[in-house]
């Protein structure tokens, strides 16, 4: 997008630490942020809401996926 972090973070409202935290993943998307970003780069907040949920979910595998595995299902017919 040739915008500096720091540009970047002043029209999304936000400090540019906060920013770089959510960039690195070091933080999660809120709500909040996912409204500031959605219409900052103009795709809606339910994309980076989902696009959370996904990388949330694939590291909670990773760390629980044995003990995950040993579950039994029991599916609703």
């Amino acid at each position: 997008m040739k915008i500096s972090i720091t540009d970047a973070a002043q029209e999304l409202g936000i400090t540019r630490q906060t920013l770089h935290r959510v960039m690195t993943g070091e933080v999660a998307v809120t709500p909040a942020m996912a409204l500031r970003l959605g219409r900052w780069c103009g795709n809606g907040p339910g994309l980076w809401l989902r696009m959370q949920i996904a990388y949330d979910l694939w590291h909670a595998e990773r760390a629980i996926g044995d003990s995950l595995a040993k579950i039994p299902s029991h599916e609703v017919a």
